[in-house]
């Protein structure tokens, strides 16, 4: 059966027009036609990294790996049972293909480079094997820095050996199964432990190779040890580091779980840390990361809410907002809101002049989920008042919510849907607008026609 499947694809493949790669500087005269037995069978091009299966079938390995990641653990000729670790690189063809490469290089096709070896799951095992046991004992930190660069320079190779070390349920009878990610946050944890700072930088370029992790990987890195380097990497390592550092940050607090065995100190030393990057930025990648990780943060507890509105930040978003693109905008008012939860970011927010026209700018804007960060942070302003004081701030900010058009925004919102949860808050911040109406001056008496309904 699987020699008259063979015989019925090798007959559709002589019918089948032979692709033509077009030669540089155009023109019908420089179309050149592949050879049929250099073409993959799944996506008819020029294979690039022939690998043969078991069946006798050759594959370019891009297009049969994706064919496998499908979950069709098949050969799609023969049907015959088809495993990644079955194939094997055809060096033959292979080396063929770049020799007609070379030979029609005056027509303009240009010689396949060479692949490099893919790595196995019995090599990634052995190396985070090494790793694991190398992090432990005492002393052996340079061993242990020189299998983690082997580790995260295959990882970067390709995506196959990224995938290699991280797909633990294909490896599930390796040492991978126990997850790439878990075995350097431990490495980390170890060597943070011990002192060997000089490869702590090491070893996270490579954990960041293998994210996202998983929630005991992440419970790692939370550590107070890990989270104390973590904390040091950012402040003062270098520009690579403290990208890293933060990415890692990041990657711990989003994790309900992780961080909850935190001392309220080693908190505050990761807010610190957080703030310095949002503040001084070192690259966009790193603020964003540092807001993401901000927001987990102040929204888990008002204290460290708090903690987060007492270093300042609070007016450095306020006027990021001004001119900040979506991506950055939905972070900052996401971080904003979570601030405005605590009586000292409403009392900074409530202080700064361009709070209320930013978050009214901001509304339909920037997106959906910019609009209802918003409208939040708008109510947390005008309705969170415990004292006479936060009262008449309160109200300065709703004079100035009407001043600056949010009445007639918050009624589009109505009128356009939203959810439940922003649809309450628009309502509640209507009817207190509706009660200072009579102190905007930009607000036509018209449109608080029909509001009375809402009181």
């Amino acid at each position: 059966m699987a020699l008259l499947a063979r015989r019925a694809r090798k007959a559709v493949m002589a019918k089948a027009p032979a692709p033509l790669l077009q030669k540089r500087g155009g023109g019908a005269a420089a179309e050149l036609a592949i050879p049929a037995h250099f073409r993959c069978p799944i996506s008819l091009d020029l294979m690039r990294d022939p690998v043969t299966a078991p069946t006798g079938i050759t594959y370019d390995r891009e297009g049969i790996e994706a064919w496998l990641d499908t979950g069709r653990a098949v050969c799609p000729v023969t049907h015959a049972p088809l495993r990644h670790e079955d194939l094997v690189p055809n060096h033959a063809i292979r080396r063929v293909i770049q020799d007609w490469c070379v030979a029609n290089r005056s027509r303009g096709v240009e010689r396949i480079p060479t692949p490099k070896i893919p790595v196995t799951p019995v090599q990634a095992s052995e190396l985070l094997f090494d790793v694991a046991e190398s992090a432990a004992r005492r002393g052996a930190a340079g061993r242990a820095a020189g299998a983690v660069a082997r580790v995260r320079a295959l990882a970067r190779d390709s995506e196959r050996n990224r995938r290699c070390f991280v797909d633990s349920e294909r490896n599930r009878r390796c040492f991978v199964s126990v997850g790439t990610g878990r075995v350097l946050a431990a490495a980390f944890e170890s060597l943070a432990a011990a002192g060997e700072a000089g490869v702590l930088e090491d070893v996270l370029a490579a954990l960041v190779c293998m994210m996202p992790l998983d929630e005991e990987a992440a419970r790692v890195l939370a550590s107070s040890s890990s989270m104390g380097s973590l904390v040091a990497i950012a402040k003062h390592g270098s520009l690579a580091g403290r990208l890293n550092a933060v990415l890692a940050i990041k990657e711990a607090v989003s994790r309900d779980v992780a961080f909850v065995d935190l001392a309220d100190d080693k908190v505050d030393e990761v807010v610190d840390a957080l703030v310095v990057i949002i503040k001084a930025p070192i690259c966009p990648q790193a603020t964003k990361a540092a807001m993401v990780a901000t927001y987990h943060l102040a929204s888990s507890d008002e204290r460290v809410a708090a903690r987060v509105a007492s270093t300042g930040l609070v007016p450095t978003l306020i006027e990021a907002l001004v001119d900040a693109d979506k991506s950055v905008s939905e972070k900052a008012l996401a971080v904003l809101d979570a601030m405005l939860a605590s009586k000292e970011g409403r009392a900074s927010a409530r202080g700064h002049a361009l709070a209320m026209p930013a978050l009214v700018k901001k509304m339909f804007r920037v997106s959906d989920v910019a609009t209802e960060l918003a409208v939040s942070a708008m109510w947390r302003l005008g309705c969170k008042a415990s004292s006479g004081d936060e009262e008449a701030a309160a109200t300065g900010c709703l004079v100035e919510a009407l001043r600056v058009g949010a009445f007639q925004k918050l009624l589009l919102l109505l009128q356009v849907g939203c959810r439940d949860a922003t649809k309450e808050k628009a309502t509640e911040l209507l009817k207190m607008l509706n009660k200072h109406k009579g102190l905007g001056e930009c607000v036509d008496a018209v449109d608080f026609r029909g509001l009375n309904r809402l009181s």
